[in-house]
């Protein structure tokens, strides 16, 4: 047991009032449900949820050579990310194993905003600032600095419009811009981690109640609902995103995870972990290692990680994340299988669960598309 006391994000009282149901998640007291976690995830889906993940890890990156201190230490090309747009990419170590993955804003020539997961912040800051040793480029903590506020789902647009005169028509997917909403100065970025249309905007802690609570007045009328983490896990896992610590790992080089493509060999310059990732390149093209597959269940056991995957008899792989889906009405999960097993329909695939074969079918990622 961790003697540290349990981070609490500036709209803690605001989650309490709403009885919310709390819990530890890295160090932070989070809500992981107000109510139904299904009715969160359905409202995410069909009108709009509004979460608080205040508890993602910021760290600014500034100065002139804040580019090419970035593309060292990260395995994407960062230094090519235009102003105002922003990048998914991951953090290695030497051996090529992920210690996490990012979204980095390029917020000004010289200035960058990488969010790390809340788990791996202090880890990523760390490793960022170890890697800044003869670049001119200072690395800062920004953690306490900002609250990050989401609105997720199909009718987020037009609830954020009728809270700011920003150019959201304009503003593409992976894209962030400054701007004030209900009067808050914030950064307006459209990211997120639901499968959906939505945005995130991160402001300064003081505003995150006012904030808040305009928010969940402009979208009243359309459903809105606050909604926790356990549904931000069922609509991620839908999306068939990963989620560090299921599968992503420092066991696994961005190649084994089956998202080699964020791998920049061609920007200019070394980076850390170049030579590991680029054994893994050719081991993934040549001889591939286990592969990330979607599972969905013939019956109505719920796979959990670290279940094995079996078939005639052998584990062939393991399920990293499971869940009942909300939206197709089945339990789904994400698993590492050999790849000789790893093509859709194959037959003959199960879960061990608790000793009992439990029939599934091998689909391909993601579960869930939305309709553009």
């Amino acid at each position: 047991m961790s003697s540290t006391p349990l981070r609490h994000t500036a709209l803690d009282a605001l989650h309490r009032s709403l009885g919310a149901t709390m819990t530890d998640f890295a160090g932070w007291d989070m809500p992981l449900r107000y109510g139904s976690e299904r009715d969160e995830h359905n409202a995410v889906r069909t009108r709009a949820g509004l979460f608080d993940l205040s508890h993602m890890g910021e760290i600014t990156v500034t100065g002139p050579q804040a580019g090419a201190l970035l593309n060292f230490a990260l395995v994407g090309d960062i230094a090519a990310v235009g102003v105002g747009r922003a990048r998914y990419t991951m953090i290695c170590d030497a051996d090529g194993g992920i210690l996490d993955d990012l979204i980095v804003y390029r917020l000004a020539d010289t200035e960058f905003m990488v969010v790390a997961n809340a788990s791996n912040a202090q880890v990523v800051l760390d490793a960022l600032t170890a890697r800044a040793g003869g670049f001119d480029a200072e690395v800062r903590d920004d953690r306490d600095a900002y609250a990050l506020l989401a609105v997720q789902g199909p009718l987020s647009p037009g609830i954020l419009k009728s809270l700011t005169d920003a150019d959201l028509d304009g503003l593409k997917y992976y894209a962030g811009l400054p701007g004030t909403v209900a009067g808050v100065p914030a950064l307006i970025a459209r990211t997120g981690y639901t499968g959906e249309d939505g945005f995130e905007l991160f402001v300064k802690p003081e505003h995150a109640v006012e904030l808040w609570q305009a928010l969940t007045k402009a979208g009243e009328v359309v459903g809105l609902i606050p909604c926790g983490l356990s549904c931000r896990d069922t609509l991620r896992l839908e999306a068939g995103m990963p989620l560090y610590g299921h599968e992503l790992s420092t066991a696994l080089t961005p190649f084994d995870a089956g998202l080699g493509r964020v791998v920049k060999f061609g920007k200019d310059g070394d980076f850390v972990g170049r030579e590991a990732l680029a054994a893994a390149a050719e081991r993934a093209g040549t001889n591939p290692p286990r592969v990330l597959v979607g599972l969905v269940a013939e019956g109505r056991r719920v796979p959990r990680a670290g279940y094995a995957v079996v078939a005639g008899g052998e584990v062939i792989g393991e399920v990293t994340s499971g869940a009942p889906s909300p939206t197709l009405g089945k339990p789904i999960a994400m698993a590492y299988v050999d790849a000789a097993h790893a093509a859709p329909g194959t037959p003959g695939v199960g879960v061990d669960i608790r000793g009992s074969h439990e029939p599934y079918e091998v689909v391909a990622l993601p579960f869930y598309k939305r309709r553009k």
